[in-house]
């Protein structure tokens, strides 16, 4: 699908903007999903969000093709497998992302909260909120839009999920919403990326170690995280869409 390049100067409200951007672009490529959103209405607003995860190098490497420089914050919660952050390092190396931005948790709350580094054990939603969602917002501060890698065959709450959306005061820009898991295998193998090693031994959906597991259903690939938990989200996407307000 073809789209202008040129920045859009009028004056527009969120749900305006919101509605324009979803109807031109819901049914477009990833790739002009990202194009539209980095060069022409986010230019110098927008980051990526990455766990450089098991699925992570696929938009690692649209966003490079796209802009190599692009700002990406990748949330070190000190509880990262030692096979993330090798990986991190050869996607970062292999695609020529010359911006990458490890946030982590604050010292001296963590030290407060979890000195022992146990707090996952008693209560997994607080260890998330300290090493993924607090950090999260400071890691945005600047930024009108950030860009995510979620998908609708994730399933739960994302089975509904729109290109864009607008929630705690920014846009979401989710271009790979329209894929399924073959798009991304192919794509993959279309662009020869490495695969996170634990991918290989069962690790479809890949997060901080004591709360992954390999999936116990291999048709539900987050099935190993927080298995055996009433939980399925780190809380970076469980806020409700929040109704924009009109400026």
């Amino acid at each position: 699908m073809a789209y202008s390049e040129i920045r859009i100067t009028r004056t527009e409200t969120i749900p305006e903007r919101l509605a324009r951007v979803n109807e031109e672009l819901r049914d477009a490529s990833a790739q002009t999903v990202l194009r539209a959103a980095i060069v022409r209405e986010w230019l110098d607003d927008i980051t990526y969000v990455s766990s450089f995860g098991a699925e992570s190098a696929v938009m690692l490497a649209l966003i490079a093709d796209v802009d190599p420089d692009l700002p990406i914050v990748f949330l070190e919660t000190g509880m990262h497998f030692p096979q993330t952050l090798d990986y991190k390092d050869q996607l970062i190396e292999r695609l020529g992302l010359s911006n990458v931005r490890a946030i982590t948790p604050p010292e001296d709350e963590r030290l407060a909260l979890d000195p022992k580094n146990s707090l996952w054990k008693t209560d997994p939603d607080a260890c998330c909120a300290l090493r993924k969602v607090r950090p999260l917002e400071p890691a945005l501060e600047g930024f009108g839009a950030w860009v995510t890698g979620r998908k609708r065959f994730h399933g739960g709450a994302r089975l509904s999920l729109p290109v864009f959306e607008h929630a705690a005061g920014r846009f979401k820009v989710n271009p790979m919403a329209n894929w399924t898991q073959d798009d991304v295998q192919d794509y993959f193998q279309y662009r020869q990326l490495p695969r996170h090693p634990l991918v290989a031994q069962g690790y479809p959906s890949i997060g901080c170690w004591p709360c992954t597991r390999p999936a116990a259903d291999p048709s539900d690939i987050r099935s190993g995280r927080w298995a055996g938990q009433d939980k399925s989200e780190c809380g970076l996407h469980v806020e409700k869409t929040e109704r924009p307000r009109v400026f």
